[in-house]
């Protein structure tokens, strides 16, 4: 389901609604109220003896029932201001997302609800997502939300490796970045309780980034070139490992749990204009209230 283009629709309703309503409908109301009005006050005049206050109280409901919306009035223009405030705060500042998988165990966890920075990279259209306004490009160790290259209704979210024009190697389950091997500092094996199983954890730093990954015992996964690839040629396969020269305007990315992860090492990159945003807070998980705040 696209709920941003259902989103533009609902606004695009309620907008037409509320311009009809505030250039036309509503004077409509305005006049037939004040005719209404000017009977009352007629016949009321004639009435001696009335108590003055009740008849102020009759006038003051009839003059609210005669200019009140009708009811699909309220359904859809009455809703334009908040829809405007959605559409704009969803599709211009910040995103939530739900984390479905366990592919980026142990920075993100099954459940997480997170928020995502959709400006950071760029102003872009909604629906179209035409990038208009060019204010920053992704840096390796950035934790991106993406459009699946081979599915764009399905949305991704792992760690960008490599940059346009880097040279990409995963082998004996290390990333190597343009010759140069990715520094890596042994942790405590990580315990995951969904699978009540333990992992090799490091400390991996991919430019200023510092982040922690982990390894399931054993020779791991190795990658190979899946069914569908963005960029065949870009990439070499060997028997446990994989090299990628990133094309221009692409990005190469992992997940954190590195066994547990397909990524780029299977199915190719990520094009820049698939790229929804940076993730950088956790703001709520209902199996685990603790876990609110930022990661990287």
């Amino acid at each position: 389901m696209n709920f941003a283009l259902i989103l533009f629709v609902l606004l695009v309703v309620s907008f037409v609604m509320w311009l009809l309503d505030v250039l036309w409908l509503s004077k409509l109301r305005q006049a037939a109220a004040a005719t209404a009005l000017a009977q009352i006050d007629a016949r009321n005049a004639a009435r001696a003896g009335a108590d003055p206050k009740a008849l102020a109280a009759e006038r003051s409901a009839m003059a609210a029932r005669l200019t009140q919306r009708p009811w699909y009035m309220e359904y859809t223009a009455s809703f334009f201001p908040v829809i405007l405030a959605v559409f704009v705060l969803r599709s211009f500042l910040y995103e939530p997302f739900r984390i479905p998988s366990g592919s980026m165990i142990p920075t993100l966890q099954i459940g997480d609800l997170i928020l995502v920075n959709k400006f950071e990279y760029g102003i872009r259209l909604p629906v179209i997502h035409t990038k208009v306004v060019e204010l920053g490009s992704p840096e390796r160790g950035d934790v991106i939300v993406f459009r699946f290259p081979h599915n764009p209704s399905q949305d991704y979210i792992k760690r960008v490796v490599g940059l346009p024009g880097d040279r990409v190697e995963y082998s004996g389950r290390r990333v190597i970045i343009n010759g140069q091997p990715v520094p890596v500092t042994p942790l405590p094996r990580y315990f995951e309780e969904d699978r009540v199983q333990y992992y090799a954890q490091f400390e991996e730093k991919l430019g200023s980034v510092a982040h922690r990954i982990i390894l399931s015992e054993g020779p791991g996964v190795a990658p190979m070139r899946a069914y569908q690839h963005t960029h065949p040629q870009a990439c070499e396969y060997a028997a446990a490992s994989v090299a990628c020269t990133v094309p221009a305007g692409s990005y190469f990315v992992m997940g954190d749990n590195r066994d547990n992860s397909e990524d780029s090492r299977f199915w190719g990159f990520v094009p820049e204009g698939n790229i929804v945003g940076r993730a950088f807070f956790i703001w709520m998980n209902f199996g685990n209230i603790g876990r609110i705040g930022s990661f990287d």
